[in-house]
């Protein structure tokens, strides 16, 4: 009733507020339809005393210098070795949806890291021992599969039709509630994460938590334009902001996982910074734009044809709207494909083509 009252003080109609509410959409057949394809995958892991330590001290929860020195003590001198590892079950590790009906299923590559023993549930009760395909830390996308014929599987939209300001939907089982569902807006599209180079992430506040990592999100045709994957928190619970892959970016990772198990990029050979307004004006620049070469990697591609403080204004044809656009922008090119790059040099513009080769692996030298 204060509500009502507030409303008619305010001069607003009350025909007008129920209006709005009844032109709020509706997610319910949504649920009903997609939930058989959303599933909870629990999984065993061997991890090391020292290890499970080290990983609960990175909570945003506890002091960074504490962090800090904790570590040193338990690195310095091989002290604290961490014992031998040891098995433990995680009950609800996080979530996936079925991507095919002859067992695929995508999930978060942080989901499954380490497991020695994977497990799927299914919306009918059913628990499938699951295979890991192959996973990819840089999207942080993995592909499982189960023994299993004739499952529902969800259809994929296009996340780059997704506008700020649009409804999305996303299920999973945040803290091991299976099959639950919340809904919010896109809240910004395109992020860029740090450490994060090759997803440009949408960003919403639905209502994400630890368990809902690798379940879908949905617009509300019920397509799924992403895949949940993390949260900025300061408390390790929701604060309103949360990240997903596009699913257009997830997808060509996803079907080279299937076909091989791994995921092949192009490569640049370049370290990039940020060009912001005082770099723009340096270069007489009208904007910030395009990606600064800070560093060429004298085993790469660039290396002889790119210089330390070239800005990198198109690549193949396309903008480099900033330095985090060039990263996905090199990574969803073909390995030997030859390129045109159009940079600016000691203020002049040049053109200039090299051939791409293969990304190396996250742990060799870039």
């Amino acid at each position: 009733m204060r509500w009502l009252r507030a409303m008619a003080l305010a001069g607003v109609p009350l025909s007008a507020g129920t209006a709005f509410a009844h032109n709020l959409p509706q997610f319910t057949e949504l649920v009903k339809r997609n939930s058989p394809a959303v599933v909870n995958i629990s999984t065993k892991q061997s991890i090391s005393p020292r290890e499970m330590l080290l990983e609960s001290l990175q909570s945003p929860e506890t002091d960074e210098v504490f962090d800090a020195l904790m570590r040193r003590f338990l690195e310095r001198d091989g002290a604290g070795n961490g014992g031998q590892p040891f098995d433990f079950d995680s009950k609800s590790r996080g979530s996936g949806f079925i991507y095919s009906d002859d067992g695929y299923i995508v999930t978060n590559h942080h989901v499954v890291l380490g497991a020695t023993d994977i497990k799927v549930a299914l919306n009918d009760g059913r628990e499938l021992p699951a295979q890991l395909i192959g996973s990819d830390e840089r999207t942080d996308v993995a592909v499982l599969k189960v023994i299993a014929n004739d499952l529902p599987v969800l259809k994929m939209g296009e996340s780059d039709k997704l506008e700020v300001g649009e409804w999305v939907l996303a299920i999973g089982s945040p803290f091991g509630f299976d099959h639950s569902a919340t809904a919010g807006i896109v809240s910004a599209k395109g992020r860029s994460l740090p450490d994060e180079n090759y997803v440009p992430f949408i960003q919403t506040d639905v209502a994400i938590n630890p368990g809902n990592s690798g379940g879908p999100l949905f617009n509300l045709a019920g397509e799924v334009v992403g895949i949940n994957s993390q949260i900025y928190s300061r408390s390790g619970g929701f604060m309103g902001v949360s990240f997903a892959i596009p699913i257009d970016v997830a997808q060509g990772v996803i079907e080279q996982l299937k076909r091989k198990g791994s995921v092949s990029r192009g490569w640049l050979g370049v370290y990039v910074q940020a060009i912001d307004t005082k770099l723009a004006q340096s270069f007489n620049m009208a904007k910030p734009e395009g990606a600064l070469v800070a560093e060429v990697m004298p085993d790469g591609p660039a290396a002889g044809m790119l210089n330390q403080g070239d800005v990198i204004l198109r690549f193949d044809d396309k903008p480099v709207e900033n330095s985090a656009a060039l990263p996905l922008l090199v990574g969803s090119t073909a390995i030997g494909k030859t390129v045109e790059l159009a940079v600016l040099r000691a203020g002049k513009y040049k053109a200039v083509s090299l051939t791409l080769t293969e990304l190396p692996s996250p742990n060799a030298r870039e």
